[in-house]
């Protein structure tokens, strides 16, 4: 059994599709299944099933896929120290984050660790969906649920608060809101229902069946973007909403949510500097700046 046929297993096992396994490892699909089927012969068991919508894990395959994954630990460590790039630093960094989060938070940030390193290539996944690390989707992720299974480490970044808010012209043309009840009586903003991809983003509960939201969507900058326009009053973190000076907290001294941003890697590539690094310079910006959650 040889590490090279590995690399092609992990790649199906992860995607589940031959093209975009071959995508990955910049080889054609024939090249990938001839691959799978070599190591499929070595060990003389069948590791995929095939079937219309892709291949998926046999019962032996499962099995394979925690040495497989090993192996690949260790071979990473092992280029990494042999070509020098731990030290140098270089190669390439996926990070996944929540739209708000990444897109102001991290995008006006993350040059100064790029210039820091110059040989590494920073890749910044700004959007709202949970992001694989199994299937190396991203290096590293930042979520807002703590995740409980899989060979991941977290690591807490920080608590955040959110509130309600609306533009001052929306709030001197609409009735006063004096208490939640009052929600009633004025357009929301908030997240498509059966597009939420954490439950904890699921703020309307708190308000009451009778509190819909007028404007939905599944994009939280496109929801700070409709609150600005005075479209109505949305629920927003501190960190976004607080730096816009054309947005007015509501109810500031009765209602208030809390939610946890962790920092999440995988088990196999957690010791790589690169990605080490990385989750430093995320905790030391995500320190500095503490006030703004």
């Amino acid at each position: 059994m040889r590490w090279d046929d590995l690399k092609f297993f992990l790649a199906v096992a992860r995607t589940g599709q031959l093209t975009t396994a071959a995508k990955g490892l910049k080889v054609d699909n024939a090249t990938v299944a001839r691959r799978i089927r070599a190591l499929e012969t070595d060990l003389d068991a069948q590791l995929f099933d095939r079937n219309p919508k892709g291949y998926s894990l046999t019962e032996v395959g499962q099995r394979l896929l925690p040495s497989a994954e090993a192996m690949e630990t260790t071979t990473l460590q092992a280029q990494a120290q042999v070509q020098g790039r731990d030290e140098s630093l270089e190669g390439v960094v996926r990070l996944g984050a929540p739209d708000g989060f990444g897109s102001f938070f991290l995008a006006p940030r993350i040059h100064k660790l790029a210039r820091r390193h110059p040989k590494l290539e920073l890749q910044l996944v700004a959007m709202p969906r949970v992001f694989s690390l199994a299937k190396r989707e991203a290096d590293l992720t930042i979520a807002v649920t703590r995740p409980t299974s899989g060979r991941l480490l977290a690591s807490k970044l920080t608590d955040y608060r959110l509130q309600l808010y609306a533009a001052p012209d929306y709030l001197k043309e609409n009735p006063p809101i004096r208490g939640l009840e009052d929600l009633t009586h004025h357009a929301m903003i908030g997240y498509i229902a059966d597009l939420i991809f954490d439950p904890k983003l699921d703020y309307m509960p708190n308000f009451g069946r009778k509190v819909v939201p007028q404007i939905s969507s599944s994009n939280l900058i496109a929801q700070l973007n409709a609150t600005l326009a005075g479209a109505g009053v949305c629920i927003l973190p501190d960190f976004l909403a607080g730096q816009q000076s054309g947005l007015q907290p509501v109810l500031r001294k009765t209602f208030s949510l809390t939610r946890t941003f962790w920092i999440v890697s995988h088990e196999n590539t957690a010791a790589l500097r690169r990605i080490r690094e990385t989750i430093e310079f995320v905790k030391d910006e995500v320190r500095a700046n503490k006030d703004i959650f």
